[in-house]
């Protein structure tokens, strides 16, 4: 009998995963340039900053109807039925904006534009989670975590090369989204099995984890604004399309950067203690920005506040799946995933109502005032309740806001009663 090398397993697990990887480049690139981009051209073709922040509340409301609608999709069609049907509705939807005025119907391209995303990711990630056994869970899930960082990084320095008027950069983007099938439609991986598709109780989380709960849902109000209102921040104090783009990608690199000593301190001590850390430094860093007088003293602000804000959403779903117990797990993600997309939707309506009521440097105040209220019930919650014993506590995984099939693929411990192993 022939054996296989490790070397042969490598070549084996990379020809698997890169057709994925590479529909995820293109998908999760596309995705992060157009969420810039629609902030951009809406303030160019002169929406309110009100109707701004309702695309974004929009948007992430249409993340929730895809979160709750897709894995019945994928038991119907299939993954790549699926995943081909709802990248060309993004592409689709894209290239409508370039035939409708700004206004209200762009409010409903960005609803069909958040359902599909969150459609395909939770396609790929599922995939990748069927793909993925223990001993290759971790590499997996860091090689997404690099492709997300450079293809969202990248992307945002395509919005000064093409302009965020004009037809050419909605075909850029239509583009991407397209691309995203040619891999998926040729690979020679056979459909994995579908994700259950079931309802959940939404009051699981709070009895789980109150802290969990309230914490992702401000991170929702906070980070969900910040990405779909802190481009219009960035061009109302004055900044160029060059610098709104380095805004955004430093933003993202810095989350990067404070996932590990996130991680490494919250597996060693009371995971509240380092979210009421990290939450207060991502407030003061609000703080810092709302004050900054000079370009370095604003990079040097949204930096620090990437760097503290990114990684409380890891925090809280470690912190919840520590507290969890055997056969609650899907119910814990689904309710991270629905509290997050709730605070997500109302963020950017609010975040674009304080600016345009008080001006652009209320926008800082405002998430500052979010962070540091939080931290007060995270400090009532360490006080009445005693932390998870360290032998206790699950590893700490960072972690993408894409889908909740992002946690599946994290987990490298034994499945829930009544989930089916990774294969």
């Amino acid at each position: 009998m022939t054996q296989v090398t490790p070397a042969a397993d490598s070549r084996s697990l990379a020809g698997r995963l890169t057709p994925l990887l590479v529909a995820a480049a293109c998908l999760l690139g596309a995705n992060g340039l157009s969420v810039t981009m629609i902030s951009v051209r809406a303030k160019s073709e002169g929406m309110s900053d009100a109707l701004i922040g309702l695309l974004g509340s929009c948007y992430f409301g249409g993340m929730i109807v895809g979160v709750l609608l897709t894995p019945f999709l994928i038991a119907r069609a299939g993954h790549i039925r699926v995943f081909s049907t709802l990248a060309a509705i993004s592409a689709i939807a894209i290239l409508a904006i370039a035939f409708t005025p700004a206004g209200w119907l762009w409010m409903v391209v960005r609803l069909v534009s958040g359902a599909a995303f969150c459609g395909t990711t939770m396609v790929l990630e599922s995939w990748l989670n069927s793909i993925a056994t223990n001993s290759s869970r971790g590499r997996i899930l860091s090689v997404y975590r690099i492709v997300d960082m450079i293809a969202v990084m990248g992307s945002q320095f395509m919005l000064p090369a093409f302009g965020p008027l004009g037809p050419d950069i909605l075909i850029v983007l239509a583009i991407l989204f397209c691309f995203a099938l040619v891999p998926i439609s040729l690979t020679s991986e056979r459909n994995p099995a579908a994700p259950p598709a079931r309802f959940f109780d939404p009051l699981m989380l709070w009895r789980v984890s109150p802290v969990a709960l309230v914490a992702v849902f401000t991170i929702g109000l906070t980070n969900g604004a910040f990405r779909m209102v802190g481009p219009v921040y960035a061009e109302g104090i004055g900044l160029g399309l060059e610098t709104v783009a380095a805004f955004i990608a430093i933003w993202v690199f810095a989350g990067a950067i404070f996932q590990y000593p996130a991680g490494w301190l919250s597996d060693r001590l009371d995971r509240r203690v380092v979210l009421g850390v990290f939450t207060v430094g991502a407030g003061l860093a609000c703080l810092f920005i709302s004050g900054s007088s000079t370009r370095l003293e604003l990079f040097a602000g949204v930096f620090l506040f990437g760097g503290f804000a990114l990684p409380l959403y890891s925090l809280c779903a470690a912190h919840a799946n520590d507290n969890a117990e055997p056969g609650q797990f899907i119910d814990v993600v689904a309710g991270l995933t629905l509290a997050y997309g709730v605070g997500a939707m109302a963020g950017p309506f609010i975040a674009s109502l304080v600016m345009e009521q008080f001006g652009p440097s209320a926008f800082f105040l405002y998430t500052a005032t979010l962070h540091l209220s939080l931290v007060v019930f995270i400090f009532a919650r360490i006080v009445s309740r005693d932390a998870v014993p360290a032998s206790k506590r699950h590893r700490f995984v960072w972690l993408l806001r894409t889908s909740p099939m992002i946690f599946r693929l994290a987990r490298n411990d034994k499945p829930d009663a009544g989930e089916p192993p990774a294969k």
